[in-house]
């Protein structure tokens, strides 16, 4: 697709792609998806042919074309010219209203300074298809404004999560006959001591229940089978 003009005969451009030559080929791809998917793309690589002044060149870049996309990678990061151009793009839409800068990590990097700010994506890490698909998604995006999904999302339902493994059962009403009986319920009466019964103690196992009474005896008594 040719190049647009402007109404006052100024060509013009969907982006300009940003780039240092370390990443040559991250950048002709990129304009390659860009301009099969109709956008007008500007990038040096192609358009700054012999016979051309290419400071110029980078200049019209930034000031006519729609957005730039700044590929971000540690090279780029140390070019003195990439720096320069995104600057003058970031300078030149202070409040992002126009989001003329649309900054793409092409590479694991850290975005310096007010770069950190303008909010960009990754394209490092991804099958080329699954690259391409992301990157139209969102030039589209940033082209739109807005990000709204072309279906309804789905009615959000609280999900209760399932009990842990090995959840106790819930336990069963007490066995009417049991010799144990409910907790509190009297057993037996102990007769034999003839004065008051200071202390009581299990022997191990629980099949003896020793006492002491202040009349000064000590007394065993065979518990009833089950106790545990």
């Amino acid at each position: 697709m040719v190049d647009g003009v402007s109404g006052g005969g100024v060509r013009t451009w969907d982006f300009f792609v940003s780039y240092t030559g370390a990443d040559r080929r991250w950048a002709e791809w990129v304009a390659w998806q860009l301009e099969d998917a109709g956008y007008r793309v500007l990038i040096q690589a192609w358009d700054f042919v012999p016979g051309s002044d290419w400071m110029l060149g980078m200049d019209q870049g930034v000031r006519y074309a729609r957005k730039m996309i700044s590929l971000l990678s540690p090279a780029y990061l140390r070019s003195v010219y990439g720096a320069q151009e995104w600057r003058t793009v970031l300078a030149a839409d202070p409040e992002g209203f126009a989001r003329k800068l649309l900054p793409v990590r092409i590479e694991e990097c850290d975005r310096p300074g007010l770069l950190r700010t303008v909010v960009g994506f990754d394209l490092f890490g991804l099958a080329p298809e699954a690259a391409r698909a992301y990157l139209l998604e969102q030039v589209g995006h940033s082209l739109s404004g807005r990000a709204k999904p072309a279906t309804a999302p789905e009615f959000p339902v609280l999900v209760r999560p399932a009990p842990p493994v090995g959840e106790p059962d819930f336990p069963p009403a007490q066995d009417p006959g049991s010799s144990l009986g409910a907790f509190g319920a009297k057993l037996a009466t102990l007769t034999g001591h003839t004065d008051t019964v200071l202390w009581g103690m299990f022997s191990p196992g629980g099949a003896l229940f020793a006492t002491g009474a202040s009349d000064g005896t000590v007394r065993l008594w065979d518990m009833p089978s089950g106790r545990e």
